[in-house]
């Protein structure tokens, strides 16, 4: 699971869908990601790598806002195929608003939709209708660049613990279900 700009492994509903799913005997890796609050796609695809002890077709990528975006990085450059990928109000191109410098190094060139595809078996959307930063239209958008499902959350703006989303049993079944559980 990956937090986004400015977050942590301990924000939002991370901590609750970890013990959710450690207590249904899953290994659950949350890093803290190096500079949160001035992300570089490299320094975050190196700390991602080194925390996932190994990745194959078991695994399920999860990632918030920024953290969605270097799921989808992460996906590009696999050589095997995962079992699925949540995307929770992923970032996927200029938003117009004052995170755009921030998010430069992760949206500033062309995602290689076939590669990602190719590399998940499942790839959900989660995006609310009044999202503050990402607007709507880029969660459909990369819905349909991903061939993936986009579940429209209504007020539930940027799906995070301000939004009153400490816990998120809506992810959580969609992970059990892709799981087979």
């Amino acid at each position: 699971m990956f937090h986004g700009t400015g977050g942590t492994p301990n924000g939002n509903w991370f901590p609750w869908l970890k013990k959710e799913l450690e207590e249904r005997g899953h290994t659950v890796i949350v890093p803290t990601l190096p500079s949160s609050g001035h992300p570089n796609l490299v320094a975050w695809m190196q700390s991602a790598k080194q925390s996932m002890n190994s990745v194959d077709e078991n695994t399920i990528l999860i990632g918030h806002s920024l953290g969605g975006t270097l799921a989808l990085r992460i996906l590009e450059q696999l050589s095997c195929t995962v079992r699925a990928c949540f995307l929770v109000a992923p970032v996927s191109e200029i938003m117009g608003n004052d995170f755009d410098s921030l998010v430069s190094t992760f949206i500033n060139h062309a995602f290689r939709w076939a590669e990602i595809k190719n590399h998940v078996k499942t790839i959900k959307v989660f995006h609310a209708d009044d999202d503050p930063y990402i607007p709507l239209s880029h969660a459909r958008s990369l819905a349909n660049n991903l061939d993936a499902s986009l579940t429209i959350i209504a007020g539930g703006k940027h799906l995070n613990g301000d939004a009153g989303f400490q816990t998120f049993p809506l992810l959580r079944d969609a992970v059990l279900v892709s799981i087979g559980i």
